[in-house]
């Protein structure tokens, strides 16, 4: 064996996960009325948990899903105010180098978000989205986590609230325009080495579209194009490209509505679309903020 000869790096094969992505840290939501976004998450069992340190931010905490209420008008591109209705402005990525992650990204074609950092704040590393949406690298999020740095702890507040019935992050829902399944495919391949499940494969209760697979099978990405003669804005907001809803995964989801159901929360039931154990939809609130609950044994 020829010692000097260097390792045919081809013939080790494509690295099925090159960003060592590890799940979702958080997503977040822009809005001006955060008190009421925040009224509908702890309906859904999610508890304020901090505040950020100089901006008008606070976290959300239920089990080990994180949703960050952003109501800083800075925040947001061009520095336009948030509106009434919440949005999902941002998903942000565990990986296992964020700098490194964030170089791959843009040498594959991202498009970088330029930061403003504060004294005392972190620089994390963002990449443009679907429509005005970020997408973040974030590699503290174990024993210390970006949260021990720009952000201050509720005082009497449980840290680590349990979540109802085992829920858990299983997927986002995301809006594209027509004929741009290949393209956002694509984007998600190229970018984080999502593969694309085959047809039979599904979840839940709202089989539309092409699901994705993120590399650290954790989590999925529902693509779906807007739908001819769809009226219902709750459901479908044809020709936007949007995050659209987060889904949440329940090892068993009628125990799940039972227990969400006591809070407060309405799930939508109609012939064509009705809890079952594959999954259940709420109904909006704040002019379209919904969650998809998946069966999941996480």
């Amino acid at each position: 064996m020829d010692t000097d000869t260097p390792r045919d790096r081809e013939a080790l094969g494509t690295v099925p996960n090159p960003l060592g992505l590890h799940g979702i840290e958080f997503i977040e939501y822009a809005t001006s009325r955060p008190q009421a976004l925040g009224q509908v998450l702890e309906m859904m069992g999610f508890r304020p948990v901090a505040r950020h340190r100089s901006r008008e931010v606070l976290l959300y905490r239920q089990g080990g899903m994180n949703v960050v209420i952003n109501a800083h008008v800075g925040d947001r591109p061009n520095n336009r105010a948030p509106t009434e209705t919440p949005v999902i402005t941002a998903v942000a990525l565990r990986v296992r180098d964020a700098a490194a992650a964030y170089r791959r990204a843009l040498d594959r074609g991202a498009w970088a978000v330029p930061t403003q950092v504060e004294v005392m704040e972190l620089n994390i590393p963002a990449i443009h989205g679907v429509g005005a949406s970020r997408l973040y690298f974030v590699d503290r999020w174990q024993d210390f986590s970006i949260w021990d740095v720009d952000f201050v702890p509720i005082p009497t507040v449980d840290p680590r609230p349990p979540a109802i019935a085992g829920l858990h992050w299983f997927g986002i829902v995301q809006y594209i325009g027509t004929d741009r399944m290949d393209d956002w495919t694509e984007f998600y391949r190229e970018l984080f080495n999502f593969d694309e499940l085959p047809d039979a494969q599904r979840f839940g209760i709202l089989p539309k579209g092409r699901i994705l697979r993120s590399p650290c099978r954790s989590f999925y990405l529902q693509l779906i194009e807007p739908e001819p003669g769809i009226v219902d804005a709750d459901l479908e907001r044809a020709g936007e490209e949007s995050l659209q809803r987060m889904g949440l995964g329940a090892p068993d989801v009628p125990a799940a509505v039972a227990a969400l159901r006591a809070r407060g929360v309405e799930f939508v039931e109609a012939s064509d679309l009705h809890t079952e154990q594959r999954g259940a939809l709420t109904t909006s609130w704040l002019g379209g903020v919904m969650f998809e609950l998946v069966h999941d044994e996480g």
